[in-house]
């Protein structure tokens, strides 16, 4: 199905309908608005997705605005990092905007709001105005500063903007109906003080607006035709349209704020508040831990950015939260992967492989097959000895007829090698094998086209050359949570969901052609996943990382239990 063929989202029949309606295609605009008080994380990717998606569709410009109104927690990592991130996953932005651009121009309309009787300096604390707001079935109560005269507002919210008060000693008020059966329209505060460096405007101001406030008259002065946000800003909707009324004029473009759903990724969790509790108390090793589902975290893993999107076209957009399984992005990072990825061999869990019969010294160099899904990455040679590293796992002194892989008087293929033969096993004093002996064909060889290469064995092993192998430390990384919803038990605390084997470290044995392997560059271990050089790998140390499997062994184990 062609992207012109395939059914439209919901939010893409609202776009139709307003086309239909008559709306003007060259004033459609869209724009991501991320706040930048930490890393994205794998629902932005899809909401990034989304966003870039319409401007793509419909050739219409996207703008990358931070909504940076709260100094305390925003810094220029944070946005440096979002940038990055939305490069990477290969989208171009029309204009970069902070709502601090528009610091001056908000306040200027927050005065025009007192003026009009609409705005207000309420000095109670926080405690009673909370108290004051009602419940759902009940009534707010007006405050008893309500009624204060529009000179006395202004020259309180001057005084404010100058710093002549003390944090939380003021706020500004929208003036709106503290009887609004939505509790958020109930004088909603539009302004805080707060005597904090912003990361942009450092100290030229001591008063930042709200949210509310910021986002809607945000989406005005940048001339955005859909605002579109998770669901949790429904109830929003309201507010984000009294906002405009206040301040839009009839040749401008009124924004529309739509609403979808969250897209939930099971065994982890997505809330920023939890996923700095995981850096913090050192549950993981940074925000770009490959555990993480931060987009950089899942880029220093390994995912490809394409199937990053692959993934986030295939959950969708919709109207209900529900949680997508983590073995969905599992299967887009192997089915891209395995176009592009050069397999390799490495031994994870080494156990030497002796061949008795071969001479010794002698080395030969063997063609290998660089990826048969891409007939244009072509063949490398592999040096192959006398001895060998194969995995531990793929021998058994006994086995039954299920057991395909090396036991002692079967034979198996050696990967792009020879036919060998298990003749017997040496072990240390605590019975431990340390070597296995064996016999090859010689007249076997892969390619070579005699009867004897031909013959059919039902094992194929990886191993490498001892000789030539070069270490690696290779992180095995699994998932962070061993639960599906770590994050919905009620009285119990998300990380006692850890899983202990989220990180295995090994020290494995590589083909010596990956000895200048660059940190980004991504591979199959053949039979054993996908990997990808750590950011901290160097020539002399190479680091892996596991992006995954190359089967989901989870679900198996989950339906197990």
């Amino acid at each position: 199905m062609t992207e012109k063929e395939k059914p439209l989202n919901f939010i893409e029949h609202i776009v139709e309908e307003d086309l239909l309606q008559g709306f003007p295609k060259s004033q459609l605009r869209f724009r991501f608005p991320p706040e930048p008080n930490g890393y994205l994380h794998i629902g932005h990717a899809s909401s990034i997705c989304l966003n870039f998606g319409l401007g793509i569709r419909y050739e219409a410009p996207v703008n990358l605005r931070f909504d940076d109104t709260n100094p305390i927690k925003e810094e220029q990592e944070f946005v440096d990092a979002i940038k990055e991130d939305v490069t990477w996953l290969g989208f171009t932005w029309d204009q970069e905007c902070f709502a601090s651009d528009y610091f001056q121009k908000l306040y200027d309309w927050a005065v025009k709001l007192i003026k009009e009787g609409k705005a207000y300096v309420d000095s109670q604390p926080s405690e009673e105005i909370a108290k004051q707001k009602g419940t759902p079935t009940e009534a707010g109560v007006n405050s008893p500063y309500r009624d204060r005269t529009v000179g006395e507002n202004l020259e309180l919210f001057k005084k404010m903007k100058d710093g002549d008060f003390p944090e939380g000693s003021h706020v500004l008020r929208a003036k709106i109906d503290m009887a609004s059966p939505n509790m958020l329209l109930r004088d909603p505060v539009m302004y805080r003080i707060l005597h904090r460096a912003h990361h942009r405007t450092n100290t030229d101001w001591c008063i930042y607006p709200l949210y509310d406030w910021t986002h809607g008259e945000s989406d005005y002065i940048e001339q955005v035709s859909h605002s579109l946000c998770t669901l949790e800003f429904a109830p929003h909707r309201e507010l984000y349209d009294w906002f405009l009324d206040q301040v839009v004029t009839p040749e401008n473009i009124r924004p529309k704020q739509r609403e979808f759903a969250r897209r939930n990724l099971s065994h982890t969790v997505v809330s920023k508040r939890k996923l700095l509790q995981l850096v913090e108390q050192g549950f993981v090793q940074g925000w770009d831990d490959p555990r993480m589902p931060t987009i950089s975290g899942l880029r220093r893993k390994g995912c490809t950015p394409a199937a990053l999107r692959n993934f986030a076209d295939t959950i969708g957009i919709a109207k209900r939260e529900n949680v997508v399984d983590v073995a969905l992005l599992d299967f887009h990072m192997r089915e891209d992967l395995n176009k592009m990825a050069p397999r390799v061999m490495a031994v994870l869990d080494p156990v030497k492989l002796t061949i008795t019969n071969y001479e010794e010294g002698k080395e030969e160099w063997l063609q290998a097959e660089n990826n048969p899904e891409d007939p244009e990455a072509g063949f490398r040679e592999i040096p192959f000895s006398r001895e060998l590293f194969i995995e531990r796992d793929d021998f058994r002194e006994s086995a039954n007829r299920k057991f395909f892989r090396l036991k002692l008087g079967g034979e198996v293929r050696l990967k792009n090698a020879y036919i060998i033969k298990a003749e017997e096993v040496r072990k240390d004093p605590d019975g431990n094998i340390i070597e296995i002996l064996c016999t090859y064909d010689p007249k076997s060889k892969s390619g070579s086209g005699t009867p004897e290469s031909l013959r059919k064995v039902k094992g194929t092993l990886h191993w490498v050359s001892s000789g030539h192998a070069i270490d690696a430390e290779v992180r095995l990384y699994d998932r962070l949570f061993s639960d599906a919803t770590p994050d919905q038990h009620q009285g119990r605390n998300f990380t006692e969901f850890i899983n202990p084997d989220s990180l295995k470290v090994v020290t494995g044995k590589l083909e010596p052609g990956l000895a200048g392997a660059e940190p980004g560059s991504r591979y199959q271990f053949q039979r054993l996943g996908y990997f990808c050089v750590d950011r901290e790998s160097k020539p002399n140390h190479l680091v892996f990382n596991r992006t995954v499997t190359l089967r989901d062994t989870w679900s198996k184990l989950e339906d197990k239990a």
